[in-house]
Protein backbone atom coordinates (compact mmCIF):
# COMPACT_ATOMS: atom_id res chain seq x y z
CA UNK A 1 0.00 0.00 0.00
CA UNK A 2 1.34 3.40 -0.96
CA UNK A 3 0.02 6.64 1.30
CA UNK A 4 0.36 9.97 0.39
CA UNK A 5 3.35 10.67 2.65
CA UNK A 6 5.71 7.59 0.66
CA UNK A 7 5.60 9.70 -2.42
CA UNK A 8 8.69 11.58 -3.12
CA UNK A 9 9.36 13.81 -6.02
CA UNK A 10 12.38 13.15 -7.92
CA UNK A 11 13.89 15.96 -9.27
CA UNK A 12 14.48 16.08 -13.16
CA UNK A 13 18.07 16.41 -15.01
CA UNK A 14 18.06 20.34 -15.04
CA UNK A 15 17.94 20.15 -11.41
CA UNK A 16 20.17 18.04 -10.47
CA UNK A 17 22.75 19.67 -13.08
CA UNK A 18 21.62 22.99 -11.20
CA UNK A 19 22.20 21.14 -7.69
CA UNK A 20 25.25 19.94 -8.59
CA UNK A 21 27.05 23.29 -10.15
CA UNK A 22 25.29 25.96 -8.13
CA UNK A 23 26.59 29.27 -9.55
CA UNK A 24 29.36 31.16 -8.04
CA UNK A 25 29.16 34.24 -5.74
CA UNK A 26 26.24 33.30 -4.00
CA UNK A 27 25.90 33.66 -0.22
CA UNK A 28 23.73 33.46 2.83
CA UNK A 29 21.63 36.26 1.83
CA UNK A 30 21.12 34.43 -1.94
CA UNK A 31 19.69 31.64 0.55
CA UNK A 32 17.01 33.77 1.68
CA UNK A 33 15.93 35.42 -1.44
CA UNK A 34 15.90 31.94 -3.33
CA UNK A 35 13.52 30.47 -0.54
CA UNK A 36 11.05 33.56 -0.83
CA UNK A 37 10.59 33.14 -4.43
CA UNK A 38 10.47 29.49 -4.13
CA UNK A 39 7.32 30.11 -1.93
CA UNK A 40 6.00 32.60 -4.17
CA UNK A 41 6.73 36.01 -3.11
CA UNK A 42 7.56 38.43 -5.58
CA UNK A 43 7.92 41.66 -3.18
CA UNK A 44 9.71 42.24 -0.51
CA UNK A 45 9.16 45.45 1.91
CA UNK A 46 12.56 46.68 4.43
CA UNK A 47 15.23 48.79 5.09
CA UNK A 48 18.95 47.77 4.73
CA UNK A 49 21.10 47.86 7.85
CA UNK A 50 24.95 46.67 8.59
CA UNK A 51 24.23 43.77 9.33
CA UNK A 52 21.61 42.19 6.93
CA UNK A 53 24.01 43.63 4.28
CA UNK A 54 24.19 40.25 2.35
CA UNK A 55 20.39 39.77 2.21
CA UNK A 56 20.11 43.04 0.26
CA UNK A 57 22.84 42.61 -1.85
CA UNK A 58 21.42 38.96 -2.56
CA UNK A 59 18.13 40.84 -3.83
CA UNK A 60 20.80 42.60 -7.23
CA UNK A 61 20.65 38.55 -8.07
CA UNK A 62 16.99 37.82 -7.78
CA UNK A 63 13.72 38.70 -9.42
CA UNK A 64 12.00 40.28 -6.18
CA UNK A 65 10.53 43.71 -5.81
CA UNK A 66 12.29 45.46 -3.22
CA UNK A 67 10.48 48.55 -1.91
CA UNK A 68 12.39 50.73 1.03
CA UNK A 69 10.43 52.39 3.09
CA UNK A 70 12.60 55.35 5.44
CA UNK A 71 11.56 53.76 8.89
CA UNK A 72 11.01 50.82 9.87
CA UNK A 73 7.74 50.98 11.40
CA UNK A 74 6.28 52.27 8.30
CA UNK A 75 8.02 49.27 6.65
CA UNK A 76 6.54 47.14 8.85
CA UNK A 77 2.88 48.98 8.09
CA UNK A 78 3.28 48.81 4.54
CA UNK A 79 3.97 44.80 4.67
CA UNK A 80 0.82 44.80 6.81
CA UNK A 81 -1.41 46.27 4.55
CA UNK A 82 0.25 44.15 1.54
CA UNK A 83 -0.81 40.95 3.36
CA UNK A 84 -4.63 42.04 4.26
CA UNK A 85 -4.95 43.32 0.10
CA UNK A 86 -3.39 39.76 -1.40
CA UNK A 87 -3.98 37.28 1.50
CA UNK A 88 -0.05 35.92 1.08
CA UNK A 89 2.71 36.31 3.60
CA UNK A 90 4.63 40.03 3.20
CA UNK A 91 8.55 39.93 3.09
CA UNK A 92 9.80 42.15 6.03
CA UNK A 93 13.71 42.64 5.59
CA UNK A 94 15.00 44.12 8.91
CA UNK A 95 18.53 44.57 10.39
CA UNK A 96 19.47 43.70 14.10
CA UNK A 97 18.63 45.48 16.96
CA UNK A 98 17.29 49.06 16.65
CA UNK A 99 16.24 48.54 13.19
CA UNK A 100 14.64 45.37 14.26
CA UNK A 101 13.16 47.25 17.43
CA UNK A 102 11.59 50.21 15.36
CA UNK A 103 9.20 47.70 13.82
CA UNK A 104 7.82 46.38 16.60
CA UNK A 105 4.68 48.55 16.75
CA UNK A 106 3.69 47.42 13.56
CA UNK A 107 3.97 43.94 14.21
CA UNK A 108 2.02 44.39 17.26
CA UNK A 109 -0.90 45.32 15.08
CA UNK A 110 -0.55 42.93 12.01
CA UNK A 111 -0.89 40.43 15.01
CA UNK A 112 -4.17 42.08 16.69
CA UNK A 113 -5.46 42.50 12.99
CA UNK A 114 -4.57 38.55 11.75
CA UNK A 115 -2.01 40.12 8.79
CA UNK A 116 0.22 37.81 7.42
CA UNK A 117 3.72 39.24 7.32
CA UNK A 118 7.46 37.54 7.59
CA UNK A 119 9.34 39.26 9.27
CA UNK A 120 13.13 38.26 8.56
CA UNK A 121 15.67 39.86 10.51
CA UNK A 122 19.91 39.74 10.88
CA UNK A 123 21.26 39.24 14.51
CA UNK A 124 25.09 39.47 15.63
CA UNK A 125 27.41 37.28 14.91
CA UNK A 126 26.48 33.91 15.57
CA UNK A 127 29.48 33.73 17.91
CA UNK A 128 27.92 36.44 19.84
CA UNK A 129 24.01 34.14 20.56
CA UNK A 130 23.57 32.76 24.00
CA UNK A 131 23.24 36.00 26.16
CA UNK A 132 26.42 36.66 26.46
CA UNK A 133 27.27 40.30 26.36
CA UNK A 134 30.49 40.10 23.41
CA UNK A 135 29.73 44.01 22.51
CA UNK A 136 28.56 43.23 19.12
CA UNK A 137 26.90 46.15 17.54
CA UNK A 138 23.28 46.00 17.97
CA UNK A 139 23.74 43.34 20.14
CA UNK A 140 20.82 42.35 22.39
CA UNK A 141 20.66 39.45 24.96
CA UNK A 142 18.23 38.10 23.35
CA UNK A 143 16.63 39.70 20.20
CA UNK A 144 13.86 36.83 19.56
CA UNK A 145 12.63 37.57 23.37
CA UNK A 146 11.66 40.62 22.46
CA UNK A 147 9.33 39.86 19.60
CA UNK A 148 8.04 35.96 21.13
CA UNK A 149 5.07 38.39 23.02
CA UNK A 150 4.55 40.41 20.20
CA UNK A 151 4.24 37.37 16.79
CA UNK A 152 2.86 34.01 15.95
CA UNK A 153 6.49 32.60 15.76
CA UNK A 154 9.66 32.92 16.05
CA UNK A 155 12.25 31.29 14.31
CA UNK A 156 15.68 31.22 14.69
CA UNK A 157 18.33 30.02 12.13
CA UNK A 158 22.15 29.15 13.56
CA UNK A 159 23.73 27.64 10.03
CA UNK A 160 23.05 27.92 6.25
CA UNK A 161 21.63 25.07 5.98
CA UNK A 162 18.49 25.85 8.33
CA UNK A 163 17.42 29.13 6.43
CA UNK A 164 15.44 27.13 3.69
CA UNK A 165 13.60 25.21 6.04
CA UNK A 166 13.15 28.08 8.70
CA UNK A 167 11.58 30.39 5.94
CA UNK A 168 9.08 27.77 5.02
CA UNK A 169 7.95 27.05 8.71
CA UNK A 170 7.86 30.38 9.33
CA UNK A 171 6.06 31.14 6.13
CA UNK A 172 3.19 28.24 6.52
CA UNK A 173 2.88 29.46 10.19
CA UNK A 174 2.11 33.22 8.71
CA UNK A 175 -0.51 31.86 6.55
CA UNK A 176 -2.18 29.29 9.08
CA UNK A 177 -5.26 30.62 10.50
CA UNK A 178 -5.48 33.06 12.36
CA UNK A 179 -3.31 34.84 9.82
CA UNK A 180 -0.45 36.98 11.83
CA UNK A 181 3.05 38.06 11.26
CA UNK A 182 6.23 35.56 12.26
CA UNK A 183 9.75 36.62 12.98
CA UNK A 184 12.85 34.86 11.55
CA UNK A 185 16.41 35.47 12.46
CA UNK A 186 19.40 35.08 10.72
CA UNK A 187 22.94 36.00 11.68
CA UNK A 188 25.59 38.38 10.25
CA UNK A 189 28.29 35.67 9.52
CA UNK A 190 25.63 33.01 8.28
CA UNK A 191 24.51 35.60 5.53
CA UNK A 192 27.56 36.51 4.57
CA UNK A 193 29.68 33.73 4.16
CA UNK A 194 29.82 31.89 0.93
CA UNK A 195 27.65 29.07 -0.08
CA UNK A 196 27.58 25.95 -1.68
CA UNK A 197 23.98 25.00 -0.96
CA UNK A 198 22.50 24.26 -4.17
CA UNK A 199 19.73 27.32 -5.01
CA UNK A 200 16.71 26.61 -3.60
CA UNK A 201 13.60 25.74 -6.63
CA UNK A 202 10.82 25.11 -4.66
CA UNK A 203 9.21 25.44 -1.38
CA UNK A 204 5.31 24.33 -1.49
CA UNK A 205 4.20 24.80 1.85
CA UNK A 206 0.74 23.56 2.67
CA UNK A 207 -0.78 26.04 6.16
CA UNK A 208 -3.35 23.39 7.72
CA UNK A 209 -7.16 23.66 7.08
CA UNK A 210 -9.51 24.69 10.77
CA UNK A 211 -12.93 23.09 10.24
CA UNK A 212 -15.27 23.28 12.97
CA UNK A 213 -15.85 20.45 15.02
CA UNK A 214 -19.25 18.67 13.51
CA UNK A 215 -20.97 18.16 16.98
CA UNK A 216 -20.21 21.88 17.69
CA UNK A 217 -21.79 22.87 14.27
CA UNK A 218 -24.60 20.26 14.61
CA UNK A 219 -25.86 22.52 18.45
CA UNK A 220 -24.83 25.51 16.76
CA UNK A 221 -27.64 24.96 13.77
CA UNK A 222 -30.10 23.77 15.92
CA UNK A 223 -29.34 26.69 18.30
CA UNK A 224 -29.86 29.04 15.43
CA UNK A 225 -33.09 27.62 13.47
CA UNK A 226 -34.75 27.32 16.89
CA UNK A 227 -33.98 30.99 17.58
CA UNK A 228 -36.97 33.61 17.69
CA UNK A 229 -34.81 36.69 17.70
CA UNK A 230 -30.99 35.47 16.16
CA UNK A 231 -28.21 38.10 15.70
CA UNK A 232 -24.77 38.34 14.30
CA UNK A 233 -21.65 39.91 15.04
CA UNK A 234 -19.28 39.78 12.08
CA UNK A 235 -15.46 40.90 12.66
CA UNK A 236 -12.38 41.15 10.85
CA UNK A 237 -12.38 37.02 10.70
CA UNK A 238 -14.78 37.26 8.04
CA UNK A 239 -12.91 39.75 5.87
CA UNK A 240 -9.57 37.39 6.20
CA UNK A 241 -11.14 34.60 5.31
CA UNK A 242 -12.79 35.68 2.21
CA UNK A 243 -16.55 34.55 3.83
CA UNK A 244 -18.71 37.68 3.13
CA UNK A 245 -21.06 36.17 0.81
CA UNK A 246 -21.36 32.59 3.11
CA UNK A 247 -21.97 35.23 5.61
CA UNK A 248 -24.83 36.92 3.89
CA UNK A 249 -26.60 33.92 2.53
CA UNK A 250 -26.54 32.63 6.31
CA UNK A 251 -27.79 35.86 7.33
CA UNK A 252 -30.77 35.84 4.78
CA UNK A 253 -31.74 32.37 5.71
CA UNK A 254 -31.81 32.79 9.39
CA UNK A 255 -33.19 36.50 8.86
CA UNK A 256 -30.95 37.52 11.39
CA UNK A 257 -29.79 40.97 11.47
CA UNK A 258 -25.83 41.53 11.38
CA UNK A 259 -23.84 44.04 12.88
CA UNK A 260 -20.27 44.59 11.57
CA UNK A 261 -17.44 44.86 14.03
CA UNK A 262 -14.51 47.93 13.58
CA UNK A 263 -11.99 45.17 12.39
CA UNK A 264 -15.44 43.44 9.72
CA UNK A 265 -16.15 46.75 8.05
CA UNK A 266 -17.70 46.09 4.49
CA UNK A 267 -17.91 42.28 5.57
CA UNK A 268 -22.12 42.30 5.45
CA UNK A 269 -23.42 45.03 2.55
CA UNK A 270 -24.36 48.32 4.53
CA UNK A 271 -27.48 49.17 3.11
CA UNK A 272 -29.08 45.32 3.17
CA UNK A 273 -32.69 45.14 4.99
CA UNK A 274 -31.23 43.04 7.51
CA UNK A 275 -27.68 45.36 8.05
CA UNK A 276 -27.58 47.12 11.55
CA UNK A 277 -24.45 48.54 9.84
CA UNK A 278 -21.46 49.31 12.51
CA UNK A 279 -22.92 51.68 14.98
CA UNK A 280 -21.20 49.77 18.08
CA UNK A 281 -20.39 52.54 20.19
CA UNK A 282 -23.91 53.05 20.33
CA UNK A 283 -26.48 51.60 22.98
CA UNK A 284 -29.30 51.27 21.15
CA UNK A 285 -27.54 48.59 18.91
CA UNK A 286 -25.87 47.35 22.13
CA UNK A 287 -29.82 46.97 23.84
CA UNK A 288 -30.59 45.39 20.34
CA UNK A 289 -27.92 42.36 20.84
CA UNK A 290 -28.12 42.04 24.22
CA UNK A 291 -31.71 41.32 23.53
CA UNK A 292 -31.24 38.19 20.77
CA UNK A 293 -32.25 35.09 22.24
CA UNK A 294 -29.12 33.69 20.18
CA UNK A 295 -26.33 35.78 18.86
CA UNK A 296 -24.15 34.25 16.58
CA UNK A 297 -20.34 35.77 16.95
CA UNK A 298 -18.35 35.33 13.57
CA UNK A 299 -14.60 36.34 14.04
CA UNK A 300 -14.64 38.42 16.51
CA UNK A 301 -13.31 37.85 19.57
CA UNK A 302 -15.94 40.95 21.40
CA UNK A 303 -12.96 42.94 22.47
CA UNK A 304 -13.31 46.56 24.54
CA UNK A 305 -14.30 48.32 20.85
CA UNK A 306 -16.57 45.46 20.00
CA UNK A 307 -18.33 44.86 23.49
CA UNK A 308 -19.22 49.41 23.82
CA UNK A 309 -16.44 49.22 25.96
CA UNK A 310 -17.33 46.05 27.74
CA UNK A 311 -20.67 47.59 29.03
CA UNK A 312 -22.35 44.64 26.44
CA UNK A 313 -23.81 41.63 28.17
CA UNK A 314 -25.62 39.07 26.47
CA UNK A 315 -28.80 37.68 28.14
CA UNK A 316 -29.39 35.17 25.73
CA UNK A 317 -27.58 31.70 24.20
CA UNK A 318 -23.83 33.22 22.30
CA UNK A 319 -22.48 30.99 19.64
CA UNK A 320 -18.73 32.01 18.76
CA UNK A 321 -16.70 31.25 15.48
CA UNK A 322 -13.23 32.43 16.14
CA UNK A 323 -10.14 31.24 14.65
CA UNK A 324 -7.98 32.56 17.55
CA UNK A 325 -8.01 29.91 20.72
CA UNK A 326 -7.11 32.54 22.80
CA UNK A 327 -10.03 34.54 22.16
CA UNK A 328 -12.41 32.05 22.23
CA UNK A 329 -14.92 32.48 25.42
CA UNK A 330 -12.32 34.73 26.57
CA UNK A 331 -15.25 37.49 27.39
CA UNK A 332 -18.33 36.12 27.46
CA UNK A 333 -19.29 32.02 28.27
CA UNK A 334 -20.33 30.80 24.54
CA UNK A 335 -20.80 27.60 22.49
CA UNK A 336 -17.41 28.60 21.12
CA UNK A 337 -16.25 26.85 18.10
CA UNK A 338 -12.60 27.09 17.13
CA UNK A 339 -12.75 27.36 13.24
CA UNK A 340 -11.79 29.27 10.14
CA UNK A 341 -14.64 31.56 9.43
CA UNK A 342 -15.72 30.32 6.03
CA UNK A 343 -15.42 26.96 7.02
CA UNK A 344 -17.44 27.53 9.75
CA UNK A 345 -20.04 29.66 8.26
CA UNK A 346 -20.17 26.71 4.89
CA UNK A 347 -20.66 24.03 7.52
CA UNK A 348 -24.16 25.94 9.10
CA UNK A 349 -25.53 26.67 5.97
CA UNK A 350 -25.47 23.26 5.05
CA UNK A 351 -26.84 22.36 8.52
CA UNK A 352 -29.79 24.98 9.78
CA UNK A 353 -33.15 25.61 8.62
CA UNK A 354 -34.57 28.04 6.81
CA UNK A 355 -36.61 30.90 9.16
CA UNK A 356 -39.30 33.48 8.03
CA UNK A 357 -39.47 36.29 10.20
CA UNK A 358 -40.89 39.61 8.22
CA UNK A 359 -40.30 41.85 11.66
CA UNK A 360 -36.21 41.53 11.23
CA UNK A 361 -35.90 44.71 8.52
CA UNK A 362 -38.49 46.74 10.58
CA UNK A 363 -36.55 46.07 13.95
CA UNK A 364 -33.65 46.90 11.87
CA UNK A 365 -34.78 49.81 10.53
CA UNK A 366 -35.64 51.12 14.00
CA UNK A 367 -32.83 50.99 15.58
CA UNK A 368 -31.20 52.50 13.08
CA UNK A 369 -33.72 55.53 13.17
CA UNK A 370 -32.83 55.99 16.66
CA UNK A 371 -29.06 55.84 16.41
CA UNK A 372 -29.61 58.55 13.62
CA UNK A 373 -31.69 60.46 16.40
CA UNK A 374 -29.24 60.54 18.73
CA UNK A 375 -26.52 61.69 16.11
CA UNK A 376 -28.98 64.59 14.94
CA UNK A 377 -29.60 65.59 18.10
CA UNK A 378 -25.38 66.60 18.58
CA UNK A 379 -25.45 68.82 15.69
CA UNK A 380 -22.33 67.62 14.08
CA UNK A 381 -22.93 68.40 10.76
CA UNK A 382 -19.57 69.37 10.08
CA UNK A 383 -18.34 65.87 10.61
CA UNK A 384 -21.00 64.21 9.02
CA UNK A 385 -20.37 66.21 5.72
CA UNK A 386 -16.63 65.74 5.77
CA UNK A 387 -17.25 61.92 5.75
CA UNK A 388 -19.60 61.70 3.49
CA UNK A 389 -17.47 64.39 0.98
CA UNK A 390 -14.57 61.28 1.57
CA UNK A 391 -17.04 58.52 0.77
CA UNK A 392 -18.45 60.75 -2.69
CA UNK A 393 -14.86 60.80 -3.94
CA UNK A 394 -13.68 57.62 -3.22
CA UNK A 395 -14.29 55.11 -6.09
CA UNK A 396 -16.13 52.23 -4.85
CA UNK A 397 -13.34 49.52 -5.59
CA UNK A 398 -10.62 51.79 -4.22
CA UNK A 399 -9.18 50.80 -0.66
CA UNK A 400 -8.53 53.32 2.20
CA UNK A 401 -6.35 53.32 5.22
CA UNK A 402 -7.01 55.14 8.36
CA UNK A 403 -4.96 56.27 11.36
CA UNK A 404 -6.19 56.66 14.57
CA UNK A 405 -7.90 59.89 13.91
CA UNK A 406 -10.89 61.40 14.96
CA UNK A 407 -12.67 61.36 11.32
CA UNK A 408 -11.52 57.82 11.45
CA UNK A 409 -13.57 56.95 14.66
CA UNK A 410 -16.50 58.64 12.56
CA UNK A 411 -15.65 56.25 9.92
CA UNK A 412 -15.73 53.07 12.33
CA UNK A 413 -18.89 53.53 12.82
CA UNK A 414 -20.41 55.70 10.12
CA UNK A 415 -18.54 54.71 6.73
CA UNK A 416 -20.46 52.53 4.16
CA UNK A 417 -17.05 50.32 2.88
CA UNK A 418 -18.96 49.36 0.22
CA UNK A 419 -17.11 46.24 -0.01
CA UNK A 420 -15.16 44.01 2.01
CA UNK A 421 -11.35 44.19 2.50
CA UNK A 422 -11.78 47.81 1.17
CA UNK A 423 -11.16 49.95 4.71
CA UNK A 424 -8.37 48.96 7.17
CA UNK A 425 -7.43 50.87 10.34
CA UNK A 426 -5.49 50.10 13.21
CA UNK A 427 -7.96 49.69 15.22
CA UNK A 428 -6.54 46.54 16.33
CA UNK A 429 -3.19 47.28 18.00
CA UNK A 430 -4.25 51.53 18.35
CA UNK A 431 -0.71 52.88 17.43
CA UNK A 432 -0.26 56.25 15.23
CA UNK A 433 0.98 56.28 12.12
CA UNK A 434 -0.62 53.74 9.96
CA UNK A 435 -2.68 55.22 7.30
CA UNK A 436 0.10 56.38 4.63
CA UNK A 437 2.91 53.70 4.82
CA UNK A 438 -0.22 51.06 5.06
CA UNK A 439 -1.84 52.84 2.02
CA UNK A 440 1.60 52.45 0.35
CA UNK A 441 1.96 48.77 0.60
CA UNK A 442 -1.66 48.42 -0.78
CA UNK A 443 -0.75 50.56 -3.94
CA UNK A 444 2.27 48.34 -4.20
CA UNK A 445 0.15 45.04 -3.66
CA UNK A 446 -2.94 46.39 -6.55
CA UNK A 447 -1.73 49.53 -9.02
CA UNK A 448 -5.34 49.18 -10.47
CA UNK A 449 -6.96 50.97 -7.94
CA UNK A 450 -6.07 54.29 -6.21
CA UNK A 451 -6.00 54.23 -2.54
CA UNK A 452 -6.58 56.45 0.06
CA UNK A 453 -4.79 57.43 3.37
CA UNK A 454 -6.17 59.02 6.29
CA UNK A 455 -4.49 60.78 8.86
CA UNK A 456 -4.74 63.84 11.45
CA UNK A 457 -2.42 66.06 11.85
CA UNK A 458 -0.39 64.10 14.52
CA UNK A 459 -0.85 60.95 13.03
CA UNK A 460 0.44 62.15 9.93
CA UNK A 461 4.05 63.41 11.53
CA UNK A 462 4.82 59.83 12.18
CA UNK A 463 5.41 58.81 8.58
CA UNK A 464 6.22 62.41 6.42
CA UNK A 465 9.53 60.73 5.46
CA UNK A 466 7.18 58.28 3.22
CA UNK A 467 6.36 60.92 0.95
CA UNK A 468 9.77 60.20 -0.45
CA UNK A 469 9.08 56.04 -0.60
CA UNK A 470 5.61 57.61 -2.26
CA UNK A 471 7.42 59.66 -5.06
CA UNK A 472 10.58 57.17 -5.70
CA UNK A 473 7.92 54.38 -6.60
CA UNK A 474 5.57 57.03 -7.89
CA UNK A 475 2.78 55.07 -6.08
CA UNK A 476 -0.81 56.14 -6.82
CA UNK A 477 -2.14 57.51 -2.90
CA UNK A 478 -3.78 60.39 -2.15
CA UNK A 479 -3.24 61.26 1.63
CA UNK A 480 -5.83 63.49 3.47
CA UNK A 481 -4.52 65.04 6.31
CA UNK A 482 -7.40 66.15 8.97
CA UNK A 483 -5.41 69.46 10.49
CA UNK A 484 -6.67 70.42 13.78
CA UNK A 485 -3.09 71.82 15.68
CA UNK A 486 -2.94 68.49 17.88
CA UNK A 487 -4.02 65.41 19.23
CA UNK A 488 -7.67 65.93 18.82
CA UNK A 489 -8.88 62.92 20.50
CA UNK A 490 -6.84 63.28 23.30
CA UNK A 491 -7.81 66.76 23.65
CA UNK A 492 -11.36 65.90 23.80
CA UNK A 493 -10.90 62.90 26.16
CA UNK A 494 -8.68 65.05 28.80
CA UNK A 495 -10.93 68.03 28.45
CA UNK A 496 -14.26 65.88 28.82
CA UNK A 497 -12.10 64.08 32.10
CA UNK A 498 -10.12 66.83 33.96
CA UNK A 499 -11.82 69.81 32.41
CA UNK A 500 -8.22 71.16 30.20
CA UNK A 501 -6.25 69.08 27.99
CA UNK A 502 -2.53 69.12 28.74
CA UNK A 503 0.64 67.52 25.70
CA UNK A 504 -2.05 67.82 23.17
CA UNK A 505 -0.80 70.36 20.96
CA UNK A 506 1.31 70.18 18.25
CA UNK A 507 3.47 73.05 16.28
CA UNK A 508 3.57 71.52 12.38
CA UNK A 509 4.66 71.92 8.97
CA UNK A 510 2.82 73.33 6.07
CA UNK A 511 1.55 70.07 5.33
CA UNK A 512 1.39 71.06 1.11
CA UNK A 513 4.79 73.16 0.92
CA UNK A 514 6.41 70.18 3.07
CA UNK A 515 4.88 67.96 0.11
CA UNK A 516 5.68 69.96 -2.55
CA UNK A 517 9.32 69.50 -1.47
CA UNK A 518 9.05 66.05 -1.72
CA UNK A 519 8.00 66.58 -5.56
CA UNK A 520 4.27 65.62 -4.76
CA UNK A 521 1.51 67.77 -4.83
CA UNK A 522 -0.45 69.24 -2.44
CA UNK A 523 -3.93 71.31 -1.94
CA UNK A 524 -5.28 72.64 0.97
CA UNK A 525 -9.06 72.28 0.84
CA UNK A 526 -12.29 72.90 2.75
CA UNK A 527 -15.40 70.99 4.43
CA UNK A 528 -17.31 72.50 1.24
CA UNK A 529 -14.53 71.62 -1.46
CA UNK A 530 -13.26 68.30 0.01
CA UNK A 531 -15.01 65.83 -2.33
CA UNK A 532 -14.16 67.59 -5.48
CA UNK A 533 -10.35 68.22 -4.54
CA UNK A 534 -9.84 65.03 -2.78
CA UNK A 535 -11.73 63.20 -5.96
CA UNK A 536 -9.51 65.10 -8.51
CA UNK A 537 -6.22 63.44 -6.56
CA UNK A 538 -7.74 60.43 -6.67
CA UNK A 539 -8.20 60.31 -10.33
CA UNK A 540 -4.91 62.07 -10.81
CA UNK A 541 -1.76 59.48 -11.20
CA UNK A 542 0.81 58.95 -8.37
CA UNK A 543 0.47 60.24 -4.87
CA UNK A 544 -1.04 63.57 -4.01
CA UNK A 545 -1.09 65.74 -0.23
CA UNK A 546 -5.08 66.78 0.89
CA UNK A 547 -4.89 68.99 3.37
CA UNK A 548 -8.01 69.43 5.52
CA UNK A 549 -7.89 72.60 8.83
CA UNK A 550 -10.93 71.46 10.74
CA UNK A 551 -11.26 70.67 13.86
CA UNK A 552 -13.83 67.87 14.11
CA UNK A 553 -15.81 66.35 17.22
CA UNK A 554 -16.43 62.79 18.30
CA UNK A 555 -20.03 61.91 19.11
CA UNK A 556 -21.29 61.28 22.38
CA UNK A 557 -20.19 57.91 24.03
CA UNK A 558 -22.89 55.77 25.35
CA UNK A 559 -20.37 53.77 27.70
CA UNK A 560 -19.81 56.14 30.32
CA UNK A 561 -23.65 57.02 31.27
Amino acid sequence: MTHDHDLVLRPTAAQTEAALNPPPGRNGGDLVVESLAGLGATTVFGLPGQHALGMFDALRRSDLRYIGLRVENNAGFAADAYGRVTGEAAPLLLSTGPGALTSLAALQEARAASAPVLAISSQVPTAGLGGGRHGYLHELPDQAASFRGVVKSVHTVRTQSQIPSAIAEAWTSALTVPHGPVWVEIPQDVLLAETQIPVVTGGDTFPEDLPPRPELTAVAADLLSRAERPAIVAGGGVVRADAAKKLRQLAERLQAPVVTTFGGKGAFPWTHPLSLQSWLEDRHTTDFLEDADVLLVVGSGLGELSSNYHTFKPRGRVIQIEADLGKLESNHPALGIHADARLALQALLEAVGERTDPSAPERVRAVLDKVRDRIAAQELTLEQDVLAAVRAALPPGAPSFWDMTILAYWAWSAFDAKAPNTMHSAQGAGGLGYGFPAALGAAVADPTHPVLAVSGDGGALYSVAELATARQYDLNVTWLIVDDGGYGILREYMTDAFGAPTATELTRPDFVALAESFGVPGVRTSPQTLAADLAKALAAPGPSVVVLPAVLRMFAPTHLG
